[in-house]
């Protein structure tokens, strides 16, 4: 299973590929601006991409429309520290598989990853 992390901060880019090595989840590529992102995720083709809301000089909203529009299957687990429910149900209706607020859903985020990839795709 592979994934790619779309996060701004280092810091935690380092704590996400952490907890999903721990679960035996490779992660392929991992960049902070939406332009790298999707080239990223475009290029390494991951099964699913860990997908912060803010990122540097943009949104990742940006990425998840780009990225869907280019390769429908790759799963997103949006993973932000806003959780606001405007912000989880914009993210849902974008195609986005789950959404978890990093104050308080860490601990859940391989999992989601896991069961994520997993998902049919249609």
């Amino acid at each position: 299973m592979k994934a790619f992390l779309a996060e701004d901060s280092g810091l935690i880019r380092e704590r996400l590929q952490a907890a999903l090595g721990a679960a035996r989840i490779t992660v392929v590529g991992q960049a902070g601006t939406p332009g790298a992102c999707i080239s990223g995720i475009l290029d390494s083709r991951p099964d699913v991409v860990v997908l912060d809301i803010q990122l540097d000089g943009g949104s990742g909203l940006e990425v998840l429309q780009a990225v869907r529009s280019e390769e429908p299957g790759v799963a997103f687990v949006v993973f932000s520290s806003h959780a606001a429910p405007v912000y989880r149900k914009r993210y849902l209706q974008e195609g986005a598989v789950r959404f978890l607020d990093k104050s308080t859903e860490f601990e859940q985020l391989a999992r989601a990853v896991a069961s994520a990839a997993r998902r049919p795709v249609h």
